[in-house]
């Protein structure tokens, strides 16, 4: 569900990832990020399993635990993830329909991650995701991508905008893209895998103001939206994510 639709701007979905340690963890959550993400892949930022299952035990319930896995097997993806209790998996690499599907039924929050542009974005739905992210063309490594090619790729309800976000343009990226979320790792860092409070708290604060001014500018002076989907309608009406209803 998108902020947009909700008109909550606090609604909207803000992960930090790359965190290396249950001190970033936690601080990130207190914060008031929605979600963290732990990077499996080879990366600077890189965690074993039971370092994260520890991690994961001592986070707030409401906060969503993301495992970023690229090009691993859909076995191992699913065997960590329900091992540890991930509330939700990200698939970063060049995985296929097929396996990106088959990880999708078995848990469950599948991201589906591509760089902007990449040909296969407009073939989203078929990967079965609940979610897709879009990063820069070298995903992972923090570059700020042209907006322009997150324009109408998929439904915003179900977009994360990630690449080269830091507190200083996620506002410019809200407000252009109108997203479910933001991502941001390096961005929020003093170093890679060492998250900067200062940057986080600032990345945050930004993230909810630009959805507050979002939402503002779309809604009309009675609060209504004519963009916004009629309540009760099954078809236009998106499912909150589990950690939304608990808000």
């Amino acid at each position: 569900m998108s902020f947009v639709d909700s008109q909550d701007p606090d609604r909207l979905f803000v992960k930090i990832c790359g965190v290396t340690s249950e001190a970033d963890a936690l601080l990130a959550a207190g914060l008031g990020a929605s979600a963290v993400g732990f990077i499996f892949a080879p990366s600077p930022r890189q965690m074993s399993p039971s370092a994260v299952a520890d991690i994961v035990k001592r986070l707030p319930h409401e906060t969503v635990t993301v495992g970023v896995f690229r090009d691993e097997s859909p076995q191992r993806v699913v065997d960590i993830a329900n091992q540890i209790g991930l509330r939700a998996v990200q698939l970063h690499g060049m995985e296929s329909i097929e396996d990106t599907r088959w990880i999708a039924s078995r848990t469950g929050w599948t991201i589906k991650a591509f760089a902007a542009g990449h040909r296969n974005i407009d073939r989203f739905n078929e990967y079965g995701a609940q979610t897709l992210l879009i990063d820069g063309t070298n995903p992972g490594s923090g570059e700020l991508f042209d907006w322009r090619l997150a324009e109408g790729v998929v439904d915003p309800r179900r977009l994360i905008v990630s690449g080269g976000l830091r507190p200083e343009n996620v506002g410019a990226a809200i407000a252009h893209l109108h997203p479910f979320g933001v991502d941001v790792a390096s961005g929020v860092e003093a170093s890679p895998g060492v998250k900067d409070p200062v940057k986080m708290q600032a990345f945050i604060t930004a993230a909810h103001e630009a959805a507050r001014d979002t939402v503002k500018e779309r809604v009309g002076p009675d609060g209504s939206d004519g963009a916004t989907p009629a309540a009760g309608d099954p078809d236009l009406e998106p499912e909150l994510f589990d950690w939304q209803d608990e808000l």
